[in-house]
C-alpha cells in the first residue's frame, strides 16, 4: 500500500476517529486505526466494539491496500510533522514508513484481517433531521445524563420517536432535561431507544452547523451518517423510567430572570458552598432574589438580583452545579423558573419546547 496525503487531511481524518479508540483493551487491534484506500481517498476507522466511527478524506492512492496502525501514536507523529505532503508506504510485514520533508518514521501495524467489522443494519428505521437542530437538542440535555454506573439505563439519553416528534430526555434521578422537536416519519417507525453517553458525546463533536444527519435504528444498534463520517453504536438495553411522572403537572409561582445574570451569581456564591452538602439557598421576596451559601468554618456569600416576582416570600435550596448546567447550555436571554413550594421540584423553561426539572435539597 502506498499513498500521498496532505498533513492537514491526515490530521483531520485521525482527529475525527481517534476519541473512539479503546484505552483499556485486551485486543491490541482495538488500539489501532484501520486505514484503507477507498476510490480517490482513504477511510479511517476505529472501534471499541460498542462504538465505531469511520470517516473518509482525499488522498492520492499510488498502491491500494489497507493497514491498522496504533491510533494515538500515529496521531502524535502526524501532528508534529512539517506542514507538507506526507508519503506513507506499507510493506508486506505491515510496517509503515512515513515521510514528510526531512522527517522519517517507521511504525509497526497489524493486518486488516483482525479488525472487527461494523454490525449490519438490517431492516433499519430511517430518520432524517438537520444537524444544527440535533446538536442543539443533545447540548441542552446531555449534561443531565447519569455517571453512576450502577444505574445503567440512565447512562445515556432517551431518544423517543413518537407521534410526529423526536423527544430527547436525560436524567440522573436528581434532575431531568427534556427537549422536543417535530419530525416527519411513518407511524410504523415509532421507537424509543437509549443512546449511550459515549455516542452522545461523539455526536456532539461531529455534528456541524449545516447539512442533514441520517439516523438508522436496527435491533440493538444505531447508525448516524454525518457528511463523510459514519458513527455506529450499540444501544443500552432496558426500560427507561417514566420521565413524565417527574414533571410537575402544575406550579404555583413563576419567576422571570436574566439567564446570564443568574448563572454568574450562582457560580460566585457556590465558591463558599460546602463540598459535603454542596447547596445554595435561593430566597424569594417581592421582585428580589437573594442567593446565599453559608458553610460553618469556611464563611458565607450572598448576592441579590432583581427579578419579576409578586408572590409570597419563600426559600429553596439547590445543588449549584445542577442549577448552573442548563443556564450554561441555553442561549436565551431570559428564562422562567417555576415553583410550587420549598419541597417540590423547580422547573426551568423558556419560550421553546424545553424544560429542566431540578429536585430541591433539604437544608437544616
Amino acid at each position: 500500500m502506498k499513498f500521498i496525503i496532505s498533513r492537514e487531511k491526515f490530521l483531520e481524518g485521525l482527529q475525527t476517529v481517534q476519541s473512539v479508540v479503546s484505552t483499556r483493551t485486551t485486543l491490541p487491534v482495538l488500539s489501532n486505526v484501520l486505514i484503507k484506500s477507498e476510490g480517490r481517498g482513504l477511510s479511517f476507522t476505529t472501534t471499541d466494539l460498542d462504538t465505531g466511527i469511520c470517516t473518509s478524506v482525499e488522498a492520492l492512492i499510488e498502491k491500494p491496500g489497507s493497514i491498522t496502525l496504533p491510533a494515538r501514536r500515529l496521531f502524535t507523529i502526524v501532528r508534529e510533522l512539517p506542514a507538507t505532503d506526507v508519503v506513507v508506504e506499507v510493506d508486506a510485514k505491515n510496517s509503515a514508513s512515513i515521510r514528510a520533508g526531512n522527517s522519517f518514521f517507521k511504525i509497526m501495524g497489524l493486518a486488516e484481517d483482525d479488525f472487527p467489522p461494523f454490525p449490519k443494519m438490517d431492516n433499519a428505521h430511517i430518520f432524517k433531521l438537520e444537524q444544527p437542530s440535533f446538536r442543539e437538542m443533545l447540548k441542552k440535555t446531555a449534561y443531565a445524563m447519569s455517571t453512576d454506573e450502577s444505574r445503567y439505563v440512565l447512562n445515556g439519553a432517551l431518544l423517543s420517536f413518537k407521534e410526529g416528534k423526536l423527544i430527547v430526555v436525560a436524567t440522573d434521578g436528581r434532575r431531568l432535561a427534556l427537549i422536543e422537536q417535530e419530525l416527519e416519519f411513518p407511524k410504523a417507525s415509532e421507537v424509543d431507544i437509549i443512546l449511550p453517553t459515549k455516542a452522545v458525546n461523539e455526536l456532539q463533536r461531529i455534528l456541524s452547523d449545516s447539512g442533514e444527519v441520517q439516523i438508522a435504528i436496527a435491533e440493538n444498534q444505531i447508525g448516524f451518517t454525518v457528511g463523510s463520517t459514519y458513527l455506529c453504536s450499540k444501544l443500552i438495553e432496558g426500560n427507561y423510567p417514566n420521565y413524565k411522572q417527574v414533571i410537575p403537572s402544575e406550579t404555583k409561582e413563576r419567576i422571570t430572570i436574566e439567564r446570564e445574570l443568574l448563572l454568574t451569581s450562582v457560580k460566585r456564591v457556590a465558591i463558599l458552598s460546602s463540598e459535603k452538602s454542596s447547596s445554595i439557598r435561593l430566597s424569594f421576596s417581592k421582585n428580589t432574589l437573594e442567593i446565599s451559601a453559608n458553610t460553618p468554618d469556611v464563611g458565607e456569600a450572598k448576592e441579590s438580583l432583581p427579578v419579576s416576582y409578586k408572590g409570597k416570600d419563600f426559600n429553596i435550596a439547590f445543588n449549584p452545579e445542577f442549577l448552573a448546567d442548563p443556564l450554561r447550555n441555553l442561549e436565551t436571554d431570559e428564562i422562567f423558573f417555576d415553583f410550587t413550594d420549598e419541597l417540590s421540584p423547580g422547573v426551568i423553561r423558556y419560550n421553546r419546547p424545553f424544560l429542566y426539572v431540578i429536585m430541591p435539597m433539604r437544608t437544616a
